[in-house]
Parts: structure tokens; C-alpha cells; sequence
């Protein structure tokens, strides 16, 4: 979730900003300052997929705190989901928990309810390179009262590798237990202290990624453009905002 992970192809297991409380978790907790973030996905040629979300994350002595906001679908069908969690560092690693409220709504069928949780982590090995992993519905809660239709559990694990201070390097691998392994991989350039560009790429389903950031000052804002073979095109923005520094 967000436009720097969008568009470095959902690369994002290591990735330490807001985002991290609807990606990996684990990655929270290198937050220093109080942070919102507000990013909307938009699908030209298919309404119904645009997605909207909310993040706000806050430091405490003993870790990051989080919540998210996250709606799509339209009036046939919705999902909204919000979604709860805490991050902390031991030592070189990071570990957090979060739990997630999803409600599904279709129409002429009625609304379901779930709680699921996921968990994560972020080991920072050398200054130039991170690992994390991530389970996100690890209880896979049960959708359907007619069926064995539940939440997928999705496992994630991933690597990011500095070579130099203004470039970043992720890949990771994404394995829905019901569906073949996904490769994303996704590149940042910090062309000045400012303005970054990225892009990415995933495999199985197959798909192309770029964007850039920009940083005036307390603001974030940053622009993906991901175009996959079966869906299209998609544009994301997103815009953040830091309060304050809360922590040394």
C-alpha cells in the first residue's frame, strides 16, 4: 500500500515508512516522527477496483503504534478494512503485530464481518542490507457459513540492499497459500534530497511499475503508474505528512 511501494512493485517487506502498518508491520517501528498519510488508487478502466486508505503512525518510548483506514468496490460490492497494530525494535531487529476488522458487503447478499492477524519483521544486518518477513492473515478466518471460503494467508519475505546511499534495491516473494509464488522486485534513485524516481516489476501475474517521490519540507507526496496485462493501468497518489519528532 502507497505510492512509493506501488511503484517499486509492492517490494515493500523492508520498506520503514507509514505504509508499513498495511505492508509489513515489522518495518513500523524505525518511525521517529507522528505521521499521516492518505493515498487513493484509481483504475480508469474499472471503477469499482479504486481503493482509498488512511494511515496515521505514532512513536512511543517502547515502539510505533498504528491504525489504517482501507475502502474499495462500489455499491454492488465493498471491502473495508481497518486495521491495528504496534512495532518494536530489539536490538538489529524490529518485530510488530497487528489485527485487521475486514467487512465485506455485497449486494443482495448482506455483509460479513472478520478479525484476522498478521505479523512481521525486519532484521537489519548490515547498514546496506535489511531482510523482513511478513504472515498477513495467519488465523485465515472463515468467510462463508456455506463453504471453506476463507481470508488467504499470504507469506512474504523479502531483502533491500543499499549500494549507496541515494539507491535502494528490494525484492521480495509473495506466496498466497492457493495461488502460484509472485516475484516483485523495485528500484528507488534519490536524484536529489528531495525527488527520488522508482520503478519495479513483478512475475506471476506480470506487471510494470514506476513513479517518483517528492519531499518539500514536512510533506510527502509521492505517484505510481502500474500497468499489469490483465487489468490494465493504474495511477496512485499519495500524501503524507510528519507532526513532529517524538523520539531520539
Amino acid at each position: 500500500m502507497g505510492a512509493r511501494a506501488g511503484s517499486m512493485g509492492y517490494a515493500s517487506s523492508c520498506l520503514p515508512d507509514e505504509w508499513a502498518i498495511f505492508n509489513n508491520i515489522g518495518a513500523l517501528a524505525t518511525l521517529k516522527d507522528v505521521t499521516a498519510g492518505f493515498t487513493y488508487d484509481a483504475h480508469p478502466s474499472f471503477g469499482p477496483f479504486n481503493k482509498a486508505a488512511l494511515v496515521i503512525a505514532v512513536p512511543f518510548q517502547i515502539g510505533v503504534a498504528g491504525i489504517g483506514l482501507y475502502r474499495t468496490g462500489d455499491d454492488l460490492y465493498n471491502e473495508q478494512v481497518i486495521t491495528t497494530g504496534f512495532s518494536s525494535r530489539f536490538g538489529l531487529a524490529s518485530l510488530g503485530i497487528k489485527l485487521n476488522y475486514v467487512q465485506y458487503n455485497v449486494d443482495g447478499f448482506g455483509r460479513k464481518s472478520v478479525m484476522s492477524v498478521s505479523f512481521g519483521g525486519v532484521a537489519e544486518l548490515t547498514p546496506h542490507l535489511s531482510v523482513g518477513a511478513h504472515i498477513v492473515n495467519l488465523n485465515q478466518p472463515k468467510l462463508s457459513t456455506l463453504d471453506d471460503t476463507r481470508l488467504p494467508t499470504l507469506l512474504i519475505a523479502g531483502v533491500l540492499f543499499k549500494p549507496s546511499d541515494n539507491v535502494i534495491i528490494a525484492t521480495e516473494l509473495e506466496k498466497d497459500l492457493d495461488y502460484p509464488l509472485m516475484w516483485k522486485t523495485g528500484m528507488e534513485y534519490q536524484v536529489h534530497k528531495k525527488f527520488s524516481v522508482r520503478t519495479g516489476f513483478n512475475v506471476s501475474p506480470t506487471g510494470g511499475f514506476m513513479g517518483f517521490g517528492f519531499t518539500p519540507r514536512k510533506f510527502t507526496l509521492d505517484y505510481s503508474c502500474q500497468y499489469r496485462f490483465n487489468l490494465g493501468a493504474r495511477h496512485q497518489a499519495t500524501v503524507g505528512y510528519k507532526f513532529k519528532v517524538s523520539r531520539k
